[in-house]
């Protein structure tokens, strides 16, 4: 599609000329338009929004400091019928998140709790924010595969890391300054701009991997120029594959700028990353291997037929956070946060959103999440699609780049990471061919279970095996029927706190009852989430496919499907407000 250009100008509160570029652009584009200010530092911390009165400590608002949305929403709704086409060509009002004011980040009270927060993660405020445009790749930076980078590798790595532990407390670079970000982000820290009263929150929903993508990007490159290599890149954990599921030794050794000391002193070299892990509900060191590979090919084949069951649910400007994670979200990424951090409630340094970057083996976890994300692409053919919303591809971040400046991104330009001027080593995907069988086939638990009927028992705190009968609006479906629409279990209002490790498994026409092994069709996938520092209550869902695991277990005729749910940790911190099925084309 041709790119549509909506410039508007006018001056800030400063006396600043400002000047607003919009494009409707292919996701490929990386056009940028470029606005400066005069750059100062401010490392005070702040207490913005609803807590200020509670703060007797305030930095500076940010010169000419704008609400986009305000300014768009003054427009007389040209801003929308030029920007927002959606997938059918129709158009919606929109309200993409926008990047925060720095200078109103929260460091006040606890959401949930309204006692004050023991942990300050603004990072430095800046008055000079420019629009990033992606440099040209000369040279192409390389990913590999953890346990397969060699002894010459880890020396650069390790020393990169070190000087970046060595930067001035106050540098943006510096490493608790740039886990800062990740907390800032992640924490409830700032406020959504146009809606005071909503927390920002970038997990949970659509923004996951495109954040974390410009994340990544930016850490690398500050490591690449402190040891002035620009082809240097992060390794990836590579704990989807048997042969890269043991933490690399180098992370575990003391005298590694890699180490961390708030780890779970039992899941060190040389145990095996569980990607099924609870706290309370310990996998049979024999299963982990198998079952690894079921949930990995249960969040990239089975469950993401449909973007958003991938990436996450839509979350724009007045949604609250968490409207839904995507399969990788929830499962395994969830899975090694907790499994790494301390082995105590609040499971610090990987276990807490608030600290998980203060552990250097984060971004090599992450640097996998983003690999498994490429992937995922991959997997979908050579022009794979993504949502193509104004909504996702217009929301924009802030971080702070490899010479400490402070630069606006947006998602657009995250969905080619070759673009981003980096690859990742290949490496099999043996979770591919793991294609769970069916413990048993044409199974007539639904009909022979007694189990009630979904709409009878919801809503219902999980803190025991929930069974339910749930009905099939549509049953005997042939292969168009398949092609056209993808046959989804919704699992909705899910209320948890967010300040503890939850989790809990979803089997579909179990017999067994044998919670700890997933190897089998039967199982239809799970919901986890780890300790927030600043939390609250939220409501959430999941969609969990159904299609192909229905083949597999030949019930294909079944009017009613027996859904299992086993908690297997913080069970009684979890409601459950419904179970459904629908069909999305």
């Amino acid at each position: 599609m041709a790119s549509l250009a909506l410039s508007w100008s006018t001056t800030s509160t400063a006396g600043l000329p400002l000047r607003l570029d919009f494009f409707i652009k292919p996701p490929d584009s990386s056009t940028h338009t470029t606005r400066t200010r005069p750059s100062t530092w401010s490392c005070k911390a702040t207490n913005g929004g609803q807590n200020e009165k509670q703060s007797p400590q305030n930095v500076e608002t940010s010169q000419g400091k704008l609400d986009r949305r305000n300014l768009l929403l003054g427009m007389g709704g040209l801003y929308g019928a030029a920007v927002n086409l959606v997938s059918d060509g129709s158009l919606a009002s929109a309200t993409p998140i926008t990047s925060p004011d720095l200078s109103k980040c929260s460091t006040g009270t606890n959401l949930n709790t309204q006692q004050p927060l023991d942990v300050n993660c603004c990072p430095p405020v800046s008055k000079e924010i420019m629009d990033y445009t992606l440099p040209p790749v000369r040279k192409m930076r390389f990913r590999p595969a953890a346990h397969l980078a060699g002894e010459d590798y880890y020396a650069k790595f390790e020393k990169a890391v070190g000087l970046m532990k060595a930067l001035p407390p106050e540098d943006p670079r510096n490493f608790m300054q740039q886990a800062n970000v990740h907390c800032a982000y992640c924490n409830l820290t700032y406020q959504q701009t146009g809606d005071p009263n909503l927390k920002l929150q970038i997990h949970n929903c659509w923004h996951f991997f495109p954040w974390h993508r410009w994340y990544l990007y930016f850490f690398e490159r500050i490591l690449g120029k402190l040891i002035d290599d620009p082809t240097f890149g992060l390794p990836f954990w590579n704990w989807d594959n048997p042969n890269g599921m043991i933490m690399p030794e180098v992370f575990a050794r003391k005298d590694s700028p890699l180490f961390d000391a708030r780890r779970n002193k039992s899941h060190l070299p040389p145990a095996l990353a569980d990607l099924a892990y609870s706290s309370r509900s310990p996998t049979n060191p024999k299963k982990i291997i198998p079952n690894n590979l079921t949930v990995m090919y249960s969040e990239m084949v089975r469950n993401v037929s449909k973007l958003e069951d991938f990436y996450g649910a839509k979350y724009v400007v007045g949604t609250a956070p968490d409207p839904g994670p995507g399969s990788v979200e929830r499962g395994s990424h969830m899975a090694l946060h907790g499994w790494i951090g301390e082995s105590t409630p609040t499971g610090e340094d990987m276990g807490n959103f608030y600290s998980t970057a203060r552990d250097p083996i984060f971004y090599s976890h992450h640097t996998n999440v983003d690999r498994l994300w490429t992937v995922w692409r991959g997997l979908r053919g050579p022009k794979p699609k993504d949502f193509p919303d104004s909504d996702w591809l217009e929301a924009d971040f802030l971080f702070y780049d490899e010479n400490a400046q402070l630069v606006r991104v947006k998602v657009v330009d995250t969905l080619d990471n070759e673009k981003m001027g980096y690859v990742y080593q290949d490496v099999d995907l043996p979770w591919l061919k793991s294609r769970p069988p069916a413990r048993v086939k044409k199974s007539k638990a639904a009909s022979s279970s007694g189990a009630p009927a979904a709409e009878t028992v919801f809503p219902v705190k999980l803190d025991k095996v929930v069974k339910v009968l749930v009905n099939r609006p549509k049953k005997s479906r042939s292969k168009k029927d398949k092609e056209k629409e993808e046959e989804l279990l919704v699992i909705e209002g899910i209320e948890v706190d967010n300040a503890k490790f939850v989790k809990f498994d979803v089997f579909v026409n179990d017999e067994d009852d044998k919670p700890d092994e997933l190897d089998k069709a039967e199982y239809a996938g799970c919901y986890s989430q780890v300790p927030h520092k600043n939390s609250t209550k939220v409501k959430t869902k999941i969609r969990l496919g159904l299609t192909e695991l229905l083949e597999d277990l030949d019930v294909e005729d079944d009017e009613k499907i027996l859904v299992s749910l086993v908690p297997k940790a913080g069970g009684e911190d979890i409601i459950i407000g419904g179970i459904k099925i629908i069909y999305v084309s």
